[in-house]
């Protein structure tokens, strides 16, 4: 399928989306919102995509909403009062996903990677949430998801101040996974999206399940949720499938069943 603000590809279960609007950063607008929700109600119903990459094109990861296009009376505005749903539909993905953050990540580009799993960055890419320097504040999770990440007190600098940080300071405040240098980027987030495409998806199905339900509930609730999705593994196919493997020393073979 063709995509006008996304390119799409797919190689060994490992799918690519790279945000493509670079003159713009790729800033978000109602076409790439449909685009995103799109693709990745595709990938959520392809058995053979196991995990997912995101990155953006040009110079930026992806800039926030698009600015310009807010202030045009004429475009199709982003609407207000609810978040949209792509970003639920990066978060409650089965599969996992990893942003492969290039360049700029600012308003609800960074809340696209606070959905992800996890998030590599160039050392040149920087972070920021700067929505309150204009009069509005983040609309697409990022004061609800930050503060669970980084701890409230961080999350508070970043979302009133605004100020931006770069990739070595995200990865010391836990924002981002690990930090490479831009030529290494989309090879590393492969060398991970590799390695998870080899895991058993009902497995990462369930745990990144338990993980994410798991932080709204209180810690036996969690525990509880956490035993009940263990139980539906027991019958899987894929959990006979890695006993025998290792039994026989051989590498196994998992089906998503």
């Amino acid at each position: 399928m063709a995509y006008e603000t996304l390119q799409f590809e797919k190689q060994d279960g490992v799918c690519l989306i790279t945000l493509n609007r670079p003159e713009r950063l790729n800033a978000i607008n109602m076409r790439m919102v449909e685009d995103l929700e799109t693709v990745f109600k595709a990938i959520d119903e392809d058995d053979e995509a196991r995990t997912v990459i995101i990155t953006g094109s040009g110079r930026g990861f992806c800039a926030g909403a698009d600015i310009k296009e807010m202030a045009n009376p004429q475009a199709r505005q982003l609407p207000a009062g609810k978040p949209h749903p792509f970003f639920f539909m990066i978060e409650d993905l089965g599969k996992p996903v990893i942003a492969a953050v290039n360049g700029a990540c600012n308003g609800g580009g960074l809340e696209i990677a606070l959905c992800c799993d996890f998030r590599i960055a160039a050392d040149a890419a920087t972070f920021g949430l700067g929505e309150v320097k204009i009069g509005v504040m983040p609309a697409g999770g990022g004061t609800a998801r930050l503060p669970r990440l980084i701890g409230p007190g961080l999350a508070k600098k970043f979302l009133y101040f605004g100020d931006r940080i770069d990739g070595n300071e995200a990865k010391r405040i836990g924002l981002v996974d690990e930090v490479v240098s831009p030529e290494n980027l989309v090879d590393e987030a492969r060398k991970w999206a590799a390695v998870l495409a080899e895991r058993p998806p009902l497995s990462l199905r369930m745990i990144k399940s338990c993980v994410n339900r798991g932080m709204q509930m209180d810690l036996l609730s969690a525990i509880d949720f956490e035993a009940k999705c263990a139980a539906i593994l027991q019958k899987s196919e894929d959990r006979q499938e890695g006993i025998m493997a290792f039994v026989e020393k051989r590498k196994p073979v998992f089906k998503g069943r």
